[in-house]
């Protein structure tokens, strides 16, 4: 069977992630610089193959001294390990609404762990161009010690300075090749 190539629509794409910090609010930041390709052999994407490739160049979190702080080899290492990939193993439906989960390969610092990402479909719709585009939101959350993120502090009143848990929330928009 003939396969569908989709590219990212980066103007129409987003991904960002929150981290608690003192253990009582979230940091949102993201990444500007990344793409995103799937193959599938119809458009419903139940077996979708999908990479995705983050340069963490690009990470923002809208404060210049966090970011430097991030991509020091405190958090990143951004100068040895400048992306982030992800590369799914097993698409599928999860829910009788036309939900998907995806399951793949993230690395992040040289480790790779399995993780499980809930994707909600959002459609394919033809753009005033005649380009055919699909819609997701995709949300997980990771463990940044399972990717060699370790720096923290302990607080006085307990807890750490920033929360082992990402949370990641993706607003994607694929163009059909």
């Amino acid at each position: 069977m003939a396969t569908t190539k989709w590219v990212l629509d980066p103007t129409h794409s987003e991904v960002i992630f929150k981290i608690k910090h003192l253990m009582i609010t979230n940091v949102t930041g993201s990444l500007t610089d990344f793409s995103v390709a799937a193959e599938t052999e119809t458009d419903d994407f139940a077996h979708a193959k999908v990479n995705f490739k983050g340069q963490l160049a690009s990470l923002t979190t809208q404060n210049e001294q966090r970011d430097i702080h991030l991509k020091s080899e405190d958090f990143f290492d951004i100068a040895t390990y400048p992306e982030i990939l992800f590369e799914s193993t097993q698409t599928g439906p999860k829910s009788e609404d036309g939900d998907f989960v995806l399951i793949g390969n993230l690395t992040i610092k040289n480790t790779t762990q399995v993780v499980q990402l809930n994707v909600e479909f959002g459609g394919i719709a033809k753009d005033p161009w005649g380009n055919i585009k699909a819609g997701f939101t995709v949300s997980g959350k990771i463990n940044r010690e399972d990717f060699g993120l370790t720096c923290n502090a302990a607080l006085e009143t307990g807890g750490v300075l920033v929360s082992n848990e990402v949370k990641i929330n993706c607003e994607l928009q694929l163009v059909k090749q």
